[in-house]
């Protein structure tokens, strides 16, 4: 501590003035160098957060029903999107930040005089051991980005990841939180999602088949079938939830005792399954209603010899 104190006391205003103008001003100049440089990446980072939120999507033709549901699901994707680019904006902001300021303490303390290559020697070996052991971690953190960015799929969206069809609830930059229908959560790591099924995006589809006994005529059937759909159409609480008016395709597979008759319909995501409940059941009571026969139980092949 004196040896320090007697030092102290041997500077003069001249060594003080030369440091300042030497290193000091070389510091100085860094600081101000890391200023302007996290300055700039933020800015560049803004900008493309803004083009991003900006860009108008493709415009929906908004003369029928389709349309404005459709119009409707795109406003609600578009806010989303906009939502994620901003929270992708704010994190790439805060990268920027570290790497500047990471890179502006290792200047100063190299200005300071201040050996740097035991530390970085240190540095390197423990990034070495971290690599090896964190490779599923930044694998992880890296698909978490790309899904963010991509806006894959979000909380609310029901998914199939492959292993586990369900609800996402959570997301972050490492796992994805999914509940299923019997109510398991699941935690799914982002870099092991091979493929996305997102079931709540833009729209989809009711398929309803019908099996009718073989001898029933289609021409009869399917007349019955249309004044079924037509009628669950008719009703708001469902026709707000179809995009498009059933439409019975006709025949979709014959065998020795059935008839299958097909009917679809374009519903808003995630619709499909009630729509095809109801629709079901309204078609099953209206071929009751007509008189229209089920196949046998059991085919005719099979049936048991007296």
């Amino acid at each position: 501590m004196s040896a320090e104190l007697d030092l102290l006391h041997q500077l003069t205003w001249h060594d003080v003035g030369s440091w300042f103008l030497g290193d000091g001003l070389r510091i100085l100049l860094t600081l101000l160098i890391a200023v302007v440089v996290r300055f700039l990446g933020h800015r560049a980072i803004s900008r493309v957060v803004r083009a991003a939120t900006s860009k108008s999507l493709t415009s929906v033709v908004t003369s029928t029903r389709a349309g404005h549901i459709l119009q409707a699901a795109t406003e609600q994707s578009r806010q989303r999107h906009v939502a994620r680019t901003r929270t992708m904006g704010a994190v790439l902001r805060s990268v920027v930040t570290v790497l500047v300021g990471t890179i502006t303490l290792l200047t100063v303390l190299a200005l300071i005089g201040i050996p740097l290559a035991p530390l970085l020697a240190s540095a390197g070996v423990g990034g070495v051991a971290l690599g090896f052991g964190a490779q599923s971690l930044v694998k992880d953190f890296l698909s978490g980005v790309f899904m963010i960015l991509e806006d894959q799929y979000g909380v609310g969206d029901v998914i199939d990841t492959g292993e586990v069809v369900g609800t996402v609830e959570d997301v972050t930059l490492r796992v994805t939180q999914v509940r299923d229908a019997t109510g398991v959560t699941w935690y799914i790591r982002n870099g092991e999602i091979v493929r996305i099924g997102n079931r709540s995006q833009g729209w989809s589809t009711a398929i309803v088949d019908i099996e009718v006994a073989y001898a029933e005529s289609v021409e009869r059937v399917i007349p019955v079938i249309q004044d079924a759909a037509q009628a669950l159409d008719a009703e708001p609480e469902w026709g707000d939830k179809m995009i498009e008016p059933p439409q019975v395709v006709g025949v979709e597979s014959v065998t020795g005792y059935s008839v299958t008759i097909r009917t679809i319909a374009k519903c808003l995501a995630g619709e499909n399954f009630a729509v095809q409940r109801e629709l079901r059941g309204r078609i099953k009571a209206a071929l009751d209603v007509a008189g229209v026969k089920a196949p046998p139980a059991v085919a005719p092949s099979a049936a048991p010899r007296p």
